[in-house]
Order: C-alpha cells, then structure tokens, then sequence
C-alpha cells in the first residue's frame, strides 16, 4: 500500500514542480512540495515555505524545523515518521500570507496529499493554517489546547515554532501540551472532545475528495 501511495505521491510532486498557475511561481527558487512517509498517521500543515525552504525545497529546515524536529522526539516520533506539507507550496515574496487566488491555485496538492496518506491527525502549525482547515477566525491562542474532530480524523492546532523561538518559554510549554494530544490521537486515547466554537462539523461520511479544504 505504501508504495502506491508512494509513487501517487510522486507523481503529484512531478506536477507540483512544473505548476505555473499562480504568481508565485515566477518568484521560487524550488517548489516546496512536502516531505515524509507515506505511512504516516500524521501530517503536519504550515502556511508556506520560508527564505531557508525555498532555497532547499524543504518543508521546515533551519531553527523552526529543529524545534520541530525536537518536540516530535518528545512524543516518540522522528520526521521521517510524519509527513510535513504547507497550505501552499512556493514562497510568498517577503513571507507575506498566501492570497486567495494563491490557495485556490494550490490547494488541490495539500488535499491529494490528505487523501492519499489519510492520516489520524493533522496538526496546523500558526494562525493561518489552523484557521483557513477550521474555516474561523479564531486565533491560534484560543484554538489551541483541543483535539478537533476533522472529517473523520482529528485536527490539533498548536504555534508555529518560530513563535516558541521568539516567545515566552510558556509558548513552548503550550505546544508540548498540544503534542501530547497529537500523541493521544495516535494511540486512540483522547477523551470525548465538544466541536470548536468556529466552524468544524464532524461528519459521518466524509467526502475524501473535498476533506472540508478551503469550501466545496
């Protein structure tokens, strides 16, 4: 199963690389397609790649893919146990948030990746993510702390690391506490959790083909 997925996956990556359907093609060094195993029970959503991910066409290399890296060992799993991905897959010019015509263009790659991994949990990583798969614009302070029920999985919204990186030590301690339920989703030992007061309805038969991205 795992090399099915495997090659699907590379076959949207060979895509990936060539797709110039938004403005953000014509600024990349390399598309940033995403990075892991192909069995993994969890992946890992960010906003978009940074200066350093671009360069190397890495999802979360430098300071923040350290932490990362750090906080996934704390629970037991290494990155080449998870699959890492970003909302969309080139950089924005000065790290600015996607645009919308920009997630509309590139929101087919995360859903595909969704789909063909199916994973138990997928964990957004900041603001952006989190809110744009929850559709709310609660932030990621009040979001955090909660294991939503997400089309048939469960979503953990945490910080973005880089934000544990220039925050308090709190904000670390935060984001361990949100590891802790990625490892609890794993292992099936979440308790009973109420719907987010934003904007996820769990529902009975997901549609695998939409997975609740960004509208229908």
């Amino acid at each position: 199963m795992s090399e099915t997925v495997a090659a699907q996956l590379d076959v949207l990556k060979v895509e990936a690389l060539a797709c110039t359907a938004c403005r953000l093609s014509e600024g990349r060094t390399h598309v940033v397609f995403g990075d892991g195993s192909p069995d993994a029970d969890v992946i890992i959503v960010g906003e978009a790649p940074g200066r350093r991910e671009d360069e190397q066409g890495v999802p979360f290399v430098g300071p923040s893919g350290k932490l990362l890296d750090r906080l996934l060992g704390e629970i037991g799993l290494e990155r080449t146990d998870v699959y890492i991905a970003n909302v969309v897959k080139c950089r924005p010019p000065g790290n600015r948030d996607p645009r919308p015509d920009e997630i509309e263009a590139c929101k087919g790659y995360l859903r595909e990746q969704l789909r063909l991994i199916d994973p138990k949990v997928v964990v957004t990583l900041g603001n952006f993510s989190s809110k744009l798969l929850l559709k709310t614009e609660t932030g990621i302070t009040r979001l955090r702390g909660t294991a939503y029920e997400w089309w048939g999985r469960h979503l953990v919204p945490t910080f973005h690391p880089a934000a544990a990186l220039r925050g308090s030590a709190q904000v670390l301690e935060d984001m361990r506490y949100d590891f802790g339920l990625i490892r609890d989703a794993i292992d099936g030992n979440l308790a009973s959790q109420d719907d987010p007061e934003p904007a996820t309805t769990p529902v009975s038969d997901p549609d695998p083909e939409q997975l609740g991205l960004f509208g229908r």
